[in-house]
């Protein structure tokens, strides 16, 4: 035997179980009285099946009682946190058709467990706050998406035409009513309707009203604002700002269709993209002459605040190391990603703990760091200031890749004065700093890519591996796996820098 016939005769051999009925899909209050009535007369979750409007459940449970039971007079009342009711009055919007009976065992648990609710390894807390989550996140873009487009309307004999906006959105969970009252506060003065596949929206100014719900047919396809709006987006879209993958998960294309300036973006995009190839092409930014020498860099980097990493409170740190063969310069050129804090205080390059341990890879690969040049692609320390047991301390940030492209200028200036034969990149940003572009260390780790020569100077090998930053930050069978890695691409150094020499 199988099916649904199976299920409803496990649940008659467990004992009576009940159907409960909810009138609509949202409403809190309503379950909650429901939830409360079920608890206090010691029913247990899983003699609970819970049904909505338009939801099969009833038909599976068709012989289930739909008869709450009455709670004895003698009935402690549930006992509740706080946090469970704000959690659970969002949750309960979210269209999951399992959210009432999730929602009601976390309640039945929290009987015997009150602390429950902050337990966020439980999977039934877990669940349920993965759904208030999700409802919060579809209630922000039904606020940030909503495009009203006016409709005129015949006015009575003697007034001018009315107009009346109407709006088209799709959300996936129940939170129209929800949104109601930020919609008629903040567009209180217009006539406007909100039509969903669920439901609609309906301001005259004074009142509002709920409509049942709409197709996108339904809705106008546009008016003449549309152009000035558009217009409007065009001149505002700043592409040195532009990270595609962020824009698409803070507005996926689902809401494209409803919006004006989303025709738009494409175009953008595409145009951005082609600036941004120019610009790498060209060798990151223009900033005039290059420094002839390693002293004229030196002095510039101080001066330099492109980028709001050169506006903190720190000091640019230069590269060191020779620069010729008559100086002892083995012909390699070492990359890192940006100054630490030791290195920010004294000025110098890989001094820190990260500069420690590479000291110590290279001696064991036969690396002679005092014959090498040794420098980051961003010249200055990038943190956040915070309060640590009562210290002030700096907390290291990674640079974002236009801040890496700004400085490409200085490190390839350096590259064209040292001419090394070799370069070493260690870390991700130390490799779009000398690439222009972001390339997987996985991928590009173990073999060598060519560099081109810097205004027809010193064309270079490159050579890309971890960051030793990267090893410190690991334990166990996990940093010693990296280390091996590690020591396998300095290995693989040394023995090209001894091939080329």
């Amino acid at each position: 035997m199988t099916g649904h016939k199976e299920l409803e005769l496990q649940h008659v051999r467990l004992g009576t179980y009940y159907v409960v009925p909810m009138a609509t899909s949202d409403d809190f209050e309503e379950w909650r009285d429901h939830a409360r009535r079920l608890l206090m007369a010691d029913v247990p979750p899983d003699r609970v099946a819970w049904t909505e409007p338009g939801g099969s459940a009833g038909d599976l449970f068709s012989h289930g009682d739909r008869r709450l039971p009455a709670p004895d007079r003698d009935a402690a009342p549930p006992r509740v946190s706080r946090r469970f009711i704000e959690i659970a009055r969002t949750a309960l919007l979210n269209s999951d058709y399992k959210r009432f009976s999730l929602l009601y065992r976390v309640l039945w648990r929290l009987q015997a467990k009150p602390k429950l609710i902050e337990d966020m390894a439980d999977p039934d807390v877990r669940a349920m706050a993965d759904m208030a989550r999700e409802v919060r996140r579809d209630i922000h873009k039904m606020r940030a998406f909503v495009r009203f487009r006016v409709v005129e309307e015949e006015g009575r004999p003697g007034e001018d035409r009315s107009e009346h906006y109407v709006a088209w959105f799709e959300p996936f969970h129940h939170i129209l009513r929800h949104n109601a009252g930020f919609f008629t506060r903040r567009f209180a003065n217009m006539r406007w309707s909100i039509l969903t596949p669920r439901g609609s929206l309906h301001w005259d100014g004074k009142t509002l009203h709920e409509g049942p719900p709409a197709t996108r047919a339904d809705a106008p396809g546009g008016d003449p604002a549309e152009d000035l709006w558009r217009s409007y987006y065009a001149s505002i879209f700043n592409p040195a700002r532009l990270k595609i993958g962020a824009m698409l998960k803070e507005m996926p294309r689902k809401y494209w269709k409803n919006m004006p300036e989303a025709q738009l973006i494409p175009e953008l995009i595409a145009g951005a993209q082609a600036r941004e190839a120019a610009m790498v092409e060209k060798g990151a930014l223009d900033m005039g002459e290059r420094p002839a020498t390693l002293g004229a860099i030196e002095r510039a980097i101080h001066a330099c605040a492109r980028c709001p990493i050169g506006e903190l409170h720190n000091t640019a740190v230069m590269g060191e190391g020779p620069q010729s063969v008559a100086e002892g310069f083995s012909g390699l050129m070492i990359v890192g990603e940006q100054p630490g804090d030791h290195e920010d205080q004294q000025g110098r390059p890989f001094v820190g703990p990260a500069g420690q341990l590479l000291d110590v890879h290279l001696a064991e690969a036969g690396i002679d760091r005092s014959a090498a040049y040794v420098t980051n692609a961003v010249k200055h320390f990038k943190y956040v200031p915070k309060v640590v047991r009562g210290s002030k301390r700096r907390l290291h940030q990674n640079p974002s890749a236009k801040e890496i492209d700004v400085c490409r200028w200085w490190v390839e200036s350096e590259r064209m004065i040292v001419q090394p034969r070799l370069v070493l990149a260690m870390g991700a940003s130390a490799a779009r700093g000398m690439l222009g572009k972001t390339v997987s260390i996985t991928k590009a780790r173990g073999s060598p890519i060519p560099l081109d020569g810097i205004d027809g100077v010193g064309g270079s090998e490159l050579w890309v591996t971890a960051h030793p930053s990267y090893l410190l930050r690991l334990d166990g069978a996990g940093r010693e796996e990296q280390e091996r890695l590690f020591r396998i691409d300095l290995a693989a150094v040394a023995a090209r820098l001894a091939e080329l020499a």
